[in-house]
C-alpha cells in the first residue's frame, strides 16, 4: 500500500479519512464501557462501587500497553515517512516482543496488588470481594489486551485505520452482547454477576486480537515482524522507550488523579466515590472521541515530519484543534441537556443521582477549553516529543488539579473538587498552547 497520500491529499480530507474510523471505533468502544458499567450497576451499588475502585488499575494496564503503543506508532510513521523499511520492521518487531513481556509482567502485578490497593479505599468486606474477583479476571487478559493494542497502532501507522475499526468494533460488539448473558445468565450460560462482566470483556478483548492477527497475515502491511531483527537496533528501541514512556505516563496519569480524588471524596461520603466513578464512565464517550481524532492525526503528523512537510503538520494540528473542539462542544450540550438522563443509568438512587447532575454540570464548563490540550498532547507525541506532551499532562493531572481539588474542597466541600476540574483545564490549556509551538518551532 503508497502512503505517499499522507503528504499529499487535501488537509481536511486526509485527516477526516484517517480520523473518522477512529472516532467510530472509540466511540463504540466506549459506549461498551458504559454498557458494561449499566449492567453490573443493575447488579447492586456495591458492584458498581467496586468497578469504580478497581477503574485506577484497570486505567494503569491499559495506559501502559496505549502508551507504548503510541511510541510504536510514532516510530513506525516516522521512519516510513523516510522511506527507512528495515527501521519499519525493527520497530514492528521489538514493539510486538515488548508488548507480550508488558502483559506478563502486568498480569502479575496487577492480580496481586489488587486486594491491597481496594482495601485503601473502603472497609465494606462486599465491596472488597466484588473488586477482587472482577480484577481476578479482567488483568488476566493483560497479556492479550498489550499485543491486542501493538497491532492496532501499528495498522493505524500505516494508515490501515479500518482494521482498526473493525476489530475494536467486534471486540467491542462481542462484549455487549455476552454482557447480560454473562452477568444474569442467559440460555446455558449460568448467572456470574460481577465476574461475567469482566469475562465478557476478556473474550472480546480476545475477538479483538485475533481480527488483528486475521487481516496481518492475510493482507500483508508496511510493517513486519521479523524476529531476526531483535538482534540489534538498540538505538530504535530507545527512541520507543523515549516517547512510549511519556505517552505511558499521560494515560496514566488519571489513575493517580482518581486515587487521589477517591481519598479526598471519601472523607465525605462514599457517595462521592461512586459519583466520581460514574462520571469517568461517561467522559470516557467525549474523550475517547476525541481521542479517536488524535489517533488518527499522530501517524500523518509523524509521517509528515519524517518527510520535512513541515507546514503540513502546522495545517494538521490547526484542522484537529477545530474538530476537537466540536466534539467537546457536543459533550457540554449533553452533559447540561440530560445530565439525569445520563447519570440515571448508573443509580436509581434519588440523593446520588442529585449528587451526579451538579458534578456533571460543573465539570463540564471546562470540556471545551481542553481541546487544545488533548490535540497538542497528541501531535506532539506524533511529533516524537514524549517530553513535552507529558508535561502537558502533569499540568492537566497532577500539578493543577489535586492542590486544587484538595484546597477547594475545605471551602466548598466535595463541591469544590468538582471546581477543580474546568479550573485545571483552563490553566492547563494556556500552558500547552505555549509549550506546543515552542516544541515545534524547534522542529
Amino acid at each position: 500500500m503508497d502512503q505517499t497520500f499522507m503528504k499529499e491529499k487535501k488537509i481536511l480530507p486526509l485527516v477526516l479519512s484517517m480520523a473518522l474510523p477512529m472516532i467510530i471505533s472509540m466511540a463504540v468502544n466506549s459506549l461498551y464501557n458504559i454498557i458494561d458499567s449499566f449492567f453490573v450497576a443493575k447488579v447492586s451499588e456495591n458492584a458498581m462501587t467496586a468497578l469504580s475502585l478497581v477503574y485506577p488499575i484497570q486505567n494503569l494496564v491499559n495506559s501502559i500497553a496505549v502508551g507504548f503503543g503510541v511510541g510504536i506508532n510514532a516510530v513506525v510513521a516516522f521512519h516510513l515517512g523516510a522511506g527507512e523499511m528495515q527501521n519499519v520492521d525493527r520497530a514492528t518487531t521489538y514493539g510486538l516482543f515488548l508488548s507480550f513481556i508488558h502483559g506478563l509482567i502486568l498480569t502479575v502485578f496487577s492480580i496481586f496488588s489488587m486486594p491491597y490497593f481496594v482495601k485503601m479505599f473502603t472497609t465494606d468486606t462486599d465491596v472488597i470481594n466484588l473488586a477482587v474477583m472482577y480484577s481476578t479476571i479482567v488483568f488476566s487478559f493483560s497479556t492479550i489486551v498489550n499485543i491486542g493494542i501493538a497491532f492496532e497502532k501499528i495498522f493505524q501507522a500505516v494508515g490501515r485505520m479500518n482494521i482498526s475499526m473493525i476489530s475494536m468494533i467486534c471486540g467491542c460488539v462481542t462484549n455487549i452482547i455476552l454482557d447480560p448473558i454473562m452477568i444474569f445468565g442467559l440460555g446455558p450460560f449460568p448467572a456470574m454477576g460481577i465476574q461475567g462482566a469482566a469475562l465478557a470483556t476478556g473474550i472480546g478483548q480476545t475477538i479483538t486480537l485475533i481480527i488483528y492477527f486475521i487481516f496481518y497475515f492475510a493482507s500483508p502491511i508496511q510493517a513486519k515482524f521479523r524476529i531476526s531483527l531483535l538482534k540489534s537496533g538498540k538505538r530504535l528501541l530507545k527512541k520507543l522507550y523515549s516517547i512510549g514512556v511519556p505517552a505511558m505516563l499521560n494515560m496514566a496519569l488519571p489513575s493517580l488523579l482518581i486515587t487521589a480524588l477517591n481519598g479526598i471524596l471519601s472523607e465525605f461520603s462514599g457517595s462521592y466515590v461512586l459519583v466520581l466513578g460514574v462520571y469517568y464512565k461517561l467522559q470516557t464517550f467525549i474523550y475517547l472521541t476525541a481521542n479517536g481524532l488524535i489517533q488518527g492525526i499522530r501517524p500523518i503528523i509523524g509521517y509528515n515530519c519524517g518527510a520535512g512537510e513541515h507546514k503540513r503538520v502546522k495545517q494538521i494540528y490547526n484542522t484537529a484543534l477545530l474538530l476537537s473542539a466540536i466534539i467537546m462542544a457536543l459533550g457540554t450540550a449533553l452533559s447540561w441537556i440530560m445530565p439525569s438522563t445520563l447519570f440515571g443509568m448508573f443509580t436509581a438512587n434519588p440523593a446520588t443521582l442529585k449528587l451526579g447532575v451538579t458534578a456533571l454540570n460543573i465539570i463540564s464548563i471546562g470540556f471545551i477549553v481542553s481541546a487544545v490540550s488533548v490535540t497538542s498532547s497528541g501531535a506532539l507525541e506524533g511529533l516524537g516529543k514524549g517530553l513535552p506532551s507529558l508535561w502537558i499532562s502533569l499540568f492537566r493531572y497532577i500539578i493543577i488539579i489535586i492542590p486544587a481539588a484538595f484546597v477547594f474542597s475545605r471551602f466548598f466541600g466535595a463541591v469544590g473538587v468538582w471546581i477543580s476540574f474546568p479550573f485545571a483545564e483552563f490553566v492547563t490549556a494556556v500552558f500547552a498552547y505555549f509549550i506546543y509551538h515552542k516544541a515545534s518551532r524547534r522542529i
